[in-house]
């Protein structure tokens, strides 16, 4: 590489699935001066936090690992989230990612002056950067709902986001979870299996699609190692699976959409006899317009005479339990909370200042944009990665999180090259990709007449409505007649800086 290239510096927020990846692409790039700012005492992200029982992954396993990095021992179809924080360990492990991060380092701020990012940590500690990239993922921020009365009760209370495993979950427990989405999908099973006596309190239905689970033989992984080709092929198998039903069914596409409708609506029927529950279970919103769960062992387990299904709203919670609006007291034990995740904090709350002193609160006052996902205004060589309008219907992050990684690399080039040394989105390119948006949205599921985590303030779906592999192919190069460049008089801002 031309010596005449400039060596930028990068901070890093974030040691998840995509904090860890941009370590590895911009050394791969040639870039070396990288510091990464982890919050907590070791790496994972949601993996790290999420130990809550039957946690996995959506997303077919082979498909959920870096492209560069396959891995042949995955001992399920759709990966348990201990195998999944492995699999980050050993690839932090393989390709000496961690010297690059510092842990127990909460950002507190990040402030552009003259040139350069400052950030600060909660150890009192400040670095400065040419790049900030910021990793710090889309649902890591537990959401806790206003009910009435939630602090009062006496007994044991935790986030699935913090799962307190000191508490013992068995026969002798009346446990109660509010909550029916993807994770408590995942964990009510689990506690009913336990055999403590399980509530489930339900707000929303979810539709629900059987894909089904395997695990692998010792057999067959020997074979995947002997044999790349093998992990390769389930690669390609998943992603087709997910690009071709999954993502084109919930963007609009007439057959894909029947099709899975068809599928979650016969796996209701068939797998609830009773039409009591039945009914109960059924959501009165199209396929798709919340995120399609993928699981079979749900409405199994709701069956069970130790399962009850409660859709009577919740009117308070008091010291011993929950009271439902028809004023029917639950005694509990244990209260979960399966509520969710804040999913537009993005990177605050860190206070994020740009140009100007521009809080992030303020340039997202009235709505949260980005262009193409990554960049914003007034905050010159910062890139937000996995940010508004990133997330494409039931497909893996990592995959997302590799393109969007490219892009960035090729615009951080053009820095190297002593091409700018500030860049930023237009005004009028954010707002030409926002209404390409909004008018793709049109014949998307998510304006299927649900409220779901997917929409702003103002119920516009923060999501990317058009196929994978058009937004593959529109991320390939970076549009530079959309940004603005800037070179700046380094001596004068070093005179300032003095």
């Amino acid at each position: 590489m031309s010596s005449t290239l400039r060596s930028p510096s990068v901070v890093i927020i974030g040691a998840g699935m995509t904090g860890i990846l941009m370590v590895i692409k911009l050394r791969k790039a040639g870039i070396t001066n990288i510091t990464v700012l982890e919050k907590k005492d070791k790496i994972g992200g949601t993996w790290r936090e999420n130990t809550y029982p039957g946690v996995a992954c959506d997303v077919p396993a082979h498909m959920y690992t870096y492209s560069f990095e396959p891995n042949p021992n995955w001992s399920n179809f759709f990966a348990r989230g201990g195998e999944i924080q492995k699999y980050f360990e050993h690839v932090v492990e393989k390709y000496d990612v961690k010297r690059s991060i510092r842990f127990n380092e909460t950002v507190t701020d990040a402030r552009y002056k003259e040139g350069q990012w400052i950030i600060e940590t909660e150890k009192n500690a400040t670095y400065s950067a040419d790049f900030i990239v910021c990793a710090t993922g889309i649902l890591h921020h537990p959401a806790f709902p206003d009910i009435d009365g939630l602090k009062d009760f006496k007994g044991e209370m935790f986030h699935t986001a913090q799962w307190n495993h000191d508490v013992a979950i068995n026969s002798g427990k009346r446990v109660g979870i509010i909550g029916t989405g993807s994770t408590a999908a995942q964990a009510i099973p689990e506690l009913i299996d336990s055999g403590a006596d399980v509530s489930v309190f339900q707000r929303t239905p979810q539709w629900l699609m059987p894909l089904s689970d395997f695990s692998v033989s010792e057999k067959m992984k020997k074979r995947m190692n002997k044999y790349p080709s093998l992990v390769k092929l389930m690669r390609k198998f998943s992603i087709f699976i997910m690009e071709h039903l999954f993502t084109k069914a919930v963007t609009g596409h007439f057959f894909q959409k029947k099709l899975l409708e068809f599928l979650c609506k016969m796996n209701l029927r068939f797998s609830i006899k009773e039409r009591s529950l039945r009914d109960k279970l059924k959501p009165n919103y199209q396929v798709g317009c919340k995120r399609v769960i993928i699981n079979k062992t749900f409405y199994k387990a709701i069956q069970k005479p130790n399962a009850h299904l409660i859709t009577e709203g919740i009117k308070r919670i008091t010291d011993k339990g929950i009271i439902t609006q028809d004023g029917k007291v639950h005694e509990l034990d244990v209260l979960i909370l399966s509520t969710g995740f804040n999913p537009f904090n993005f990177m605050r709350p860190m206070n994020l200042i740009g140009r100007e002193e521009l809080h992030i609160e303020e340039a997202w006052s009235d709505k949260i944009k980005a262009y193409r996902s990554m960049l914003l205004p007034n905050y010159p060589n910062f890139f937000l990665m996995l940010g508004p309008n990133t997330p494409i219907g039931n497909f893996s992050v990592i995959a997302m999180s590799e393109v969007q990684g490219d892009y960035i690399i090729k615009i951080i080039d053009k820095w190297r090259a002593n091409e700018y040394d500030e860049v930023e989105p237009k005004s009028s390119a954010i707002e030409a990709f926002n209404d390409y948006i909004k008018k793709g949205l049109k014949g998307t599921s998510w304006v299927g007449g649900c409220q779901s985590w997917y929409l702003d303030k103002d119920g516009d779906p923060v999501l990317w409505p058009y196929t994978w592999s058009r937004w593959v192919y529109e991320m390939a190069e970076p549009q530079m007649n959309d940004l603005v460049t800037t070179k700046l008089d380094i001596k004068e801002l070093k005179d300032k800086a003095a």
